[in-house]
């Protein structure tokens, strides 16, 4: 004959079931701020490397004389 499971034991599955409704509210929240961002709020391009070609680069005139 089996005992039935304690109350404590109920106790802490309500608990963790809880807990799991809790992190997926608070992941659907992120995922929605995310989405509800846009593109439009990260930059770009690096403001660092703006304008770079990449390849060689003319010389300057000021710096090599004539060419």
């Amino acid at each position: 004959m089996r005992s039935r499971p304690s109350v404590s034991k109920r106790n802490r599955e309500m608990d963790r079931a809880q807990r799991k409704q809790d992190k997926a509210e608070r992941r659907d929240r992120r995922r929605d701020e995310r989405l509800s961002r846009g593109p439009d709020d990260a930059p770009s391009e690096d403001p660092d490397i703006a304008g770079i070609i990449p390849g060689p680069q003319k010389r300057d005139p000021e710096l090599f004389g004539v060419e």
